[in-house]
């Protein structure tokens, strides 16, 4: 690695969301190469608005900024629409650090309108719906415009994920950790864990906090990059490429004075799309390491490990 060089890469997408000849393979060969060695990645020149970013920033300030009387009237359901409180999570799916305390973040979740089965409860917050539709709409689009580089850095057909990820079943998390001076041991803003995602995508924040694990075992801080976006594998690609590509632990703290905020897209295939190891990610004869799932059925699993409300509305069987 050149000296100075980032441990975590940046990618400029530029040259391929310009159409640059040569750009989509030339990108994929460097998102192949990070996506199997870090598992995490900025990308620049993205075509996401600044304004559109500080708006969706500030409708997650407004909306923790109310009385959490308000808040609770919009609690989270099964389907993850709604307000989480602050502790209504345990990171339990972690195989790298004993979870057992609650993680210090409150947070609201929105998904797709107008996929079957929504039905986001907006607040009464002045143009909260707003940002979060124009939010959601513009980096789900732009999940949409990375496929064929994760295709092709997977030597498939440029339009393999296309059908597969056309409804995607993601959503959208407007998340506040509050400041916390010291934190207990095995505390965190949330705790060390993997995403369930195919890729999440992540702005940057003002107040810094994020860290991610090397493959040496060393957390090392996911510095703050203007401009960028933060992306990596979650579980459904790194069970689909039948580990090939790094789905990295991370965890995230505040222990600076002032509230942070997060805006993290998760997105994923579409929910009956079957997670098979990809014909490319095995060689004659290996059996796949992980079994075949749809996204529905790996979703209601992780869903049930992690958050209290889900594990209680499960049959028993189905929470383990």
């Amino acid at each position: 690695m050149p000296e100075n060089a980032p441990e975590i890469p940046v990618i400029d997408l530029g040259p391929y969301l310009t159409g640059e000849e040569g750009a989509l393979e030339r990108i994929a060969a460097q998102l192949r190469k990070n996506s199997e060695t870090v598992g995490f990645y900025y990308i620049s020149n993205h075509g996401i608005p600044q304004e559109l970013i500080d708006r969706a920033f500030a409708a997650a300030a407004a909306f923790h900024a109310q009385p959490i009387e308000k808040k609770l009237e919009l609690k989270v359901d099964a389907g993850m629409q709604g307000y989480l409180p602050m502790r209504g999570s345990t990171t339990r799916s972690s195989d790298i650090n004993p979870n057992n305390k609650p993680n210090e973040n409150e947070a609201f979740f929105v998904k797709r309108e107008g996929q079957p089965g929504v039905t986001n409860r907006w607040p009464e917050v002045a143009g909260f719906k707003d940002a979060a539709v124009a939010y959601y709409d513009a980096l789900e689009t732009l999940a949409q415009r990375l496929l064929p580089l994760y295709a092709t850095a997977l030597e498939l057909p440029a339009d393999y994920f296309d059908a597969r990820c056309d409804r995607p079943f993601s959503s959208l998390r407007f998340s506040h950790y509050p400041p916390v001076q010291a934190y207990a041991d095995n505390q965190f803003g949330i705790a060390p864990h993997t995403d369930s995602t195919f890729i999440t995508l992540l702005a940057q924040n003002k107040v810094p906090g994020l860290q991610i694990r090397r493959r040496d075992g060393v957390w090392i801080d996911a510095p703050v990059i203007e401009g960028t976006l933060i992306v990596n594998t979650g579980d459904i690609l790194h069970r689909w490429t039948n580990g090939r590509f790094l789905s990295t632990p991370h965890r995230a703290f505040n222990i600076s004075d002032k509230a942070r905020y997060a805006i993290p897209y998760f997105f994923h295939p579409n929910p009956e799309t079957s997670l098979e190891c990809l014909p490319t990610c095995r060689t004659p004869g290996e059996e796949p390491r992980f079994e075949t799932q749809t996204t529905a059925e790996y979703m209601a699993w992780f869903r049930g490990r992690n958050y209290d409300h889900v594990r209680k509305a499960q049959p028993a069987a189905a929470a383990e």
